[in-house]
C-alpha cells in the first residue's frame, strides 16, 4: 500500500493510492488491520493538497549511521546507534518550503529514509522491531551545521520550523535493505548512496530506541544519511530519489 494524508473536506484524511486516485480512509491505516476501511468517495491525486503523511508523538534521527558520512565530518561512527530527536513541528510536506534561519550561517540538507512504526511497545526484540515498522517514507534531515558545532546539544540546530521535510506518502510494501538514496540539489547528484551501507540496520535501530521509550503508531524514526552533504541557498530546489519509495520535493528560501 501507499498511504498518504491530504486536505479533504476541510479536514485531514489519511488515504490510500490507487493509480490516479486516492481513497480517504476512515481512520489512520494503522488502526484499521491489514487493509483500512475506505470513507468517501475517491479524490483525484493531481488534485490532491498532501499533508506530512503521519502526525508523530516524536521524530526519533540516528547520527553518522553511514561511515563515508561521518568520515566527512571527521568523526568515526559511534559503537551504539547515536538518537537525537527533533520536534513535531519541524514538519513540512512535499513541495514545502524549508526557511533558513537567520541564526544559521550554514544548512545542511541529509537525505535519508525514514521509518514509520505501526504498533506501540516498548523493549522490542530485533524480530518485534521489525514486525513494529508500518512502512517507510522519504525524508531531509536539514541542519544548522554551524550551530550543530557551537551548540553542544542539537536540539537548534535540527529542531528549526521546517527542518524535516517528509513524504510525499508511506510505502508499506517495500524491503528496505538494498535502496538507492539520492539527494539532488537543482537537479544535480549531491547524495548517492544504498540503504545496504548503513552501520546499525532498521529492527536495530528500531530496538535500540524502543529500550528507552514506549514507540507509538504513526511515530517516525530517520535512519541516517550518506556522504555529499552540502550548504542550502534561497530559490534552490531540493529533492530526495528513493528506490521503490517514491521522490520528496521542497523550495529553500529565507526566513522573513
Amino acid at each position: 500500500m501507499r498511504i498518504v494524508r491530504i486536505e479533504h473536506q476541510g479536514r485531514a484524511a489519511y488515504g490510500l493510492v490507487e493509480g490516479e486516485s486516492i481513497h480517504p480512509l476512515a481512520a489512520a491505516p494503522w488502526d484499521t488491520g491489514a487493509r483500512p476501511e475506505r470513507a468517501g468517495p475517491p479524490v483525484d491525486r493531481r488534485s490532491a493538497k498532501l499533508l506530512v503523511p503521519t502526525v508523530p508523538s516524536k521524530i526519533l534521527c540516528v547520527g553518522r549511521n553511514y561511515r563515508a558520512h561521518a568520515a566527512e565530518l571527521g568523526q568515526e561512527v559511534p559503537e551504539k546507534p547515536l538518537i537525537f530527536l527533533k520536534p513535531p513541528s519541524a514538519l513540512l510536506p512535499h513541495k514545502g518550503t524549508v526557511l533558513l534561519p537567520p541564526e544559521s550561517a550554514r544548512v545542511d540538507h541529509e537525505g535519508e529514509l525514514a521509518v514509520v512504526i505501526g504498533r506501540r511497545g516498548r523493549r522490542f526484540s530485533r524480530e518485534e522491531a521489525a514486525r513494529a515498522v508500518f512502512g517507510y517514507a522519504c525524508a531531509l534531515d536539514i541542519t544548522a551545521r554551524d550551530l550543530q558545532k557551537t551548540d553542544g546539544q542539537w536540539w537548534r540546530a535540527k529542531g528549526f520550523d521546517t527542518f524535516c521535510p517528509l513524504g510525499p506518502g508511506i510505502e508499506t510494501d517495500v524491503d528496505p535493505s538494498d535502496l538507492l538514496l539520492e539527494v539532488r540539489v537543482d537537479g544535480v547528484v549531491k547524495q548517492s548512496g544504498k540503504t545496504s551501507a548503513m552501520a546499525f540496520d532498521i529492527p536495530t535501530l528500531v530496538a535500540w530506541a524502543s529500550h528507552a521509550m514506549t514507540l507509538e503508531p504513526g511515530d517516525v524514526l530517520l535512519t541516517g544519511t550518506p556522504e555529499g552533504v552540502s550548504p542550502l541557498s534561497p530559490g534552490q530546489k531540493v529533492e530526495v530519489r528513493i528506490e521503490k519509495v517514491g521522490t520528496l520535493s521542497i523550495r529553500v528560501e529565507k526566513e522573513p
